[in-house]
Formats: structure tokens, C-alpha cells, sequence
């Protein structure tokens, strides 16, 4: 019987509250920069940022890159305490497990939000937000009339078979240059799909945080691809007007996946932001 080799390697491993453990993984040393994946079919940290947290962790930074819980390596049982207060525990408990102090959150899609609501939670470890179409910054009914957001949840909950084939339909809407979707990144998704627990989207309910960001005391960047067809890039210029301190970038042919899409503008951006920003 042929064994199949995991598309996405194993790391490290921390407790955190609510009784969940997080997978991560880490590069460098220097000043703290977490990076938090969204959600969606398959998605994991490794996946989402394998092209920028190494880059980074050569300029000198300490770079970490974990699973949220219900995904990739981390907690995954379906029992387990899956909620957004207990999501956003886990980025916070991660730095508090590691050591980490004056934290960089790096998120996109829902895990912008969750870099949002951690900056809200624990101001005095959070320092700085970079957060690629974040989520929590409209109405649940805007989501919900985007294409991407639409067709994801047609896929999972649509009765049908979800293979390879149906994670490929879903990924050229979330990239726009569909040249990037190789086998590859369709293999990766597909096997941490096949073990995360039922119904993990519906569990973590992402609240709208738009009200809240004039909150925020800490430098932000946005990056927002115009092509985003899960996250509307009017909430990028939410933030823009609301905080303080902030910087918007929106990048034409890019879909939802900007650190993907055009890792070489965004490594460089992030770069410049945390020295400069």
C-alpha cells in the first residue's frame, strides 16, 4: 500500500486556554511577528504563508506561523471548544506560551479579524496590524452576497462529493491569476481538509468589529487585492477612515490571496511597514 507523504510538514506544538493545543511553525530571531491564516476548506498556516515568513525570519525577525484550532496540525477533534473567543485565546495564549512581547499580527481573511480582536483584547502585547481583506468589518449580509463566500459554501454544504476537482473550482476565485493553482497548493488544502472537523466554518462566528476600530492605537497596513471576491475592499477604506495611523495598499489583478498572488510586493511592503511604519 503506498503511504501518502503530508503535503504540509509537522512543527512545534503549544497549550493554550480552552483546553486546545496549536501547531506552529517558526523561523528567526528578532522582534515577534505572528501570522494568522483564515478559514475556508483546508486552510492552514504553513499553507497561507510559506512564501513570506521565511523571507521575513532572513531579514531578521522571529517569525511564527500557526494552525488555528479546527485547523491544519492543531486541536481538531470535533468536540473540542471551537468559538471565536476561543480562536482569538489562541493567538493570544500563543504569544503568552512563547514569550513573545510587542507582537506584529500578520491575518488575512478571518484571520485579519482575529488579529483585530486580539489588538482590542490585549493592546499592550499587540503593537502593531497587518491585515490582508479582513473579515469582521461588514455586516454578515455583505459577506454572504460575495461570489467567492457563495460558491465556498455551495462546495461544503451543497451535498456533493468535495474532491480535488471542487477545491480547484473554489481556488480560481480565490486567486485571480489562475496560473498559481498548481497540484501542489490543490494537494495541500485537500489533505488538512480531510481532517478538520465537521462543520468548523459554522462553529467560529465572526462578529462585525466595524464599530470598534477606531479602538485600535496601533500602526495598521491593509492590503487588498480590487479583484477580492470574498472580502469587499470597501472595508479597507472602513479602516483607513476610522483609525489612526493606518495604510492602505490595493493591488490591481489580485484576488483574496495577496501574500500569494504577489508575494514579492507584499514581503517587501511588510518589510518597510515594520521598520518604518
Amino acid at each position: 500500500m503506498t503511504q501518502i507523504v503530508p503535503a504540509v510538514p509537522e512543527g512545534r506544538y503549544v497549550d493554550v486556554p480552552h483546553g486546545l493545543r496549536v501547531h506552529y511553525h517558526e523561523a528567526g530571531d528578532g522582534p515577534a511577528v505572528v501570522f494568522v491564516h483564515g478559514s475556508g476548506p483546508g486552510a492552514s498556516g504553513w499553507s497561507n504563508f510559506r512564501h513570506n515568513y521565511e523571507w521575513l525570519a532572513a531579514q531578521g525577525y522571529r517569525c511564527v506561523v500557526p494552525d488555528l484550532p479546527g485547523y491544519g496540525y492543531s486541536t481538531r477533534t470535533p468536540d473540542a471548544a471551537y468559538s471565536w473567543e476561543s480562536v482569538v485565546d489562541a493567538i493570544t495564549g500563543l504569544c503568552d506560551g512563547l514569550g513573545l512581547k510587542d507582537v506584529t499580527l500578520v491575518g488575512n481573511s478571518m484571520g485579519g479579524a482575529i488579529c483585530i480582536q486580539a489588538a482590542l483584547n490585549r493592546p499592550e502585547l499587540i503593537t502593531r496590524l497587518v491585515l490582508m481583506a479582513p473579515g469582521g468589518l461588514e455586516e454578515r449580509e455583505t459577506y454572504m452576497g460575495m461570489k467567492g463566500i457563495r460558491t465556498m459554501l455551495g462546495i461544503l454544504y451543497g451535498g456533493g462529493a468535495i474532491d480535488r476537482d471542487a477545491m480547484r473550482r473554489l481556488f480560481r476565485l480565490q486567486l485571480f491569476n489562475e496560473s498559481l493553482i498548481t497540484d501542489e497548493i490543490i494537494e495541500e488544502r485537500f489533505q488538512v481538509f480531510e481532517t478538520q472537523p465537521p462543520n468548523i466554518l459554522g462553529m467560529i462566528k465572526v462578529p462585525n468589529l466595524a464599530s470598534r476600530t477606531p479602538e485600535l492605537g496601533c500602526p495598521i497596513l491593509a492590503l487588498w487585492g480590487v479583484n477580492d471576491q470574498f472580502c469587499p475592499v470597501s472595508g479597507g477604506y472602513r479602516l483607513v477612515e476610522q483609525c489612526s495611523n493606518t495604510r492602505l495598499v490595493v493591488l490591481s489583478e489580485c484576488g483574496h490571496w495577496v501574500m500569494v498572488e504577489h508575494a514579492d510586493v507584499f514581503n517587501r511592503t511588510l518589510l518597510d511597514f515594520l521598520q518604518n511604519g
